[in-house]
């Protein structure tokens, strides 16, 4: 038996065991958890629906629980929905040993992109938040062929990784403090050892007005402990301001990431007003408008903070079932 065939039964035993450990879940938390094959992962995913195909992306530090109420209004609307677990989080898996554990964001575009072809869907929706809406972005900017509709939260996050940025006022930077904790090997270690209580104490400052449950941040938490979420994660964060190699195939696309491609699908953008990380504009800008020339809308939800697909569901599933009719 080939090591490829080993390594896609460990990855199914370890989907299986993941389903295993939420058959306490609601029935409507509940899902089974499937996996494909992508050139560099093992994606593990989970499903519902049938009809036009919706992906899901979550973000950082987060797992597929954050559009659990998401997900039902969509696939009773007549829609297949796909929540993968992006790479370094719960079940997926690096398809090789020796392969880069890597998360630059032309990584994490290209993994949307892979999937769909593991899939075989030429066309598709996406919606995502943190991290997963910069996948979402990148996916839709790059490929406005396969993406018919978007609904992003936190806007346009797609960065110029090519060249330095430049400092931010002094409460972005004091707001960004785990980015620069995490450029350290003080931040590497102590996301290795607390990264349960760190993560916790990231949801809680992000969404100061979301009063989440032990239960409910348990149940996602045990995705952390994926064995390549702390490089995943640190790699993330050194290479956005250069201080950590890309992989060479993805230089050209970083290039065209750099020059902030615009977003031609359908758009709906939605911000949390009270997000820990940065506070929106209460209307869109022109930037913002030129970056989208389909805007739909753009949205500020009082009272929500970072994690809104947790924080308030029926706004992302509303605006997802609005801006697919507008991608018809």
């Amino acid at each position: 038996m080939n090591s490829k065939r080993i390594s896609r039964r460990n990855v199914l035993r370890a989907a299986a065991a993941w389903a295993a450990s939420s058959a306490a879940m609601s029935d409507a938390q509940t899902q089974t958890v499937k996996t494909v094959q992508t050139p560099v992962l093992d994606i593990a995913y989970e499903e519902s629906g049938q009809g036009f195909p919706v992906i899901l992306l979550h973000g950082f530090p987060d797992d597929a629980r954050a559009w659990d109420e998401v997900a039902p209004p969509l696939a009773k609307a007549g829609y297949r929905v796909l929540v993968p677990y992006i790479r370094g989080y719960g079940p997926t898996r690096f398809r090789e040993a020796s392969a880069p554990r890597m998360a630059e964001q032309a990584a994490i575009g290209q993994d949307v992109i892979d999937f769909a072809d593991a899939l075989k869907l030429p066309r598709f929706a996406v919606s995502g938040y943190d991290w997963g809406g910069r996948a979402a972005a990148i996916a839709a900017a790059l490929h406005p062929d396969r993406v018919r509709a978007v609904v992003l939260c936190s806007g346009y996050t797609i960065q110029n990784t090519t060249a330095p940025s430049p400092p931010a006022s002094p409460e972005a930077e004091r707001a960004a403090w785990y980015q620069w904790y995490f450029n350290t090997e003080r931040g590497r270690a102590g996301l290795e050892k607390n990264r349960r209580a760190l993560c916790k104490f990231l949801w809680q400052t992000w969404s100061p007005n979301w009063h989440f449950t032990d239960e409910t941040y348990n149940r996602t938490a045990a995705s952390f402990d994926n064995p390549d979420f702390v490089e995943v994660v640190i790699h993330s964060y050194r290479h956005r301001i250069g201080n950590a190699p890309g992989e060479p195939r993805f230089l050209e696309m970083e290039k065209r990431l750099a020059e902030r491609p615009k977003i031609q699908a359908p758009s709906i953008l939605l911000y949390g007003g009270d997000d820990g990380i940065a506070r929106p504009p209460a209307e869109a800008t022109p930037a913002e408008r030129a970056l989208f020339p389909s805007l739909v809308a753009h949205r500020v939800i009082s009272g929500a903070g970072h994690f809104l697909p947790r924080e308030r569901p029926e706004a992302v599933s509303a605006a997802l079932l609005e801006v697919l009719k507008a991608g018809q």
